[in-house]
């Protein structure tokens, strides 16, 4: 269901279901946040490519799937949509930058995907759609980082009418970062990961821990937090190291 690539330090993850446009179901699901646990701990990988194999990136939920949910008990129902809920979390929370390469459609759950990840880079034709309300749901797992993307008034209007929208729409809506022709998507990727390599692997872990932590705090307890991490970091072998390169006009040690 979902197939890993190592591109020298980049590790793409590769959701292979183009049968039913890579469609989200356990078996995905499991094989992303698999994927995503062992490229936390592996020093070979510093950057994480997340696309879809063939024409799409993602239908979003399996719809086949949701309908077999019917007979289960609420306490079941809930325990599998929490579930699903840690894919997005993972993606989000990978203390490797992760890069959604986005072809074809994307629908539902595979806009929230995207949401989740630190940058987006879309083909110009793609497209985009929350369509959950036209089938009698609602996006509720995803909603916390689209509307992290984009604001609550944007996502109210999105996910009420379901219209669908462009990869220009979606980089003006703060969905999508880089909207670029289909022939450039790929060399626009590898540009992307390419500066993301050039941050220290333990500056670019903490500057997502930052943003988190930094997340309904007082102004009081983002002080603290700030203070507390750029002492800690300046202080750092990495720190150290990053400042002494830029003084002597040298790459970092992690610059390969």
């Amino acid at each position: 269901m979902v197939r890993t690539e190592l591109r020298g330090e980049v590790l793409w993850l590769v959701l292979d279901r183009p049968e039913v446009g890579n469609a989200l179901d356990p078996s995905l699901v499991e094989g992303v946040k698999s994927a995503l646990a062992r490229a936390a701990g592996d020093d070979a990988v510093r950057t994480i490519v997340l696309t879809g194999a063939g024409k799409h990136f993602s239908a979003g939920a399996d719809l086949n799937y949701m309908k077999s949910m019917r007979g289960a008990s609420p306490e079941e129902n809930e325990a599998d949509a929490r579930r699903t809920q840690a894919v997005f979390a993972a993606v989000a929370a990978s203390p490797k930058p992760v890069v959604a390469r986005v072809q074809g459609a994307a629908r539902g759950g595979g806009v929230g995907l995207l949401a989740a990840a630190d940058v987006v880079v879309a083909s110009s034709t793609a497209t985009f759609v929350f369509t959950e309300v036209r089938l009698g749901i609602v996006p509720a797992i995803i909603a916390p980082f689209v509307v992290a993307r984009t604001g609550t008034a944007l996502a109210r209007r999105l996910f009420l009418t379901a219209e669908s929208f462009t990869a220009a729409q979606a980089v003006d809506f703060g969905l999508v970062d880089h909207a670029v022709a289909p022939e450039v998507l790929d060399a626009t990727v590898e540009r992307v990961t390419d500066e993301l390599r050039r941050g220290g692997p333990q500056a670019l872990r903490e500057v997502k821990r930052l943003l988190a932590d930094l997340a309904g705090t007082t102004p009081d307890e983002a002080a603290a937090i700030t203070a507390s991490r750029i002492a800690a970091l300046r202080a750092s072998e990495e720190g150290q190291e990053g400042m002494s390169a830029f003084l002597e006009k040298r790459l970092p040690c992690w610059v390969r």
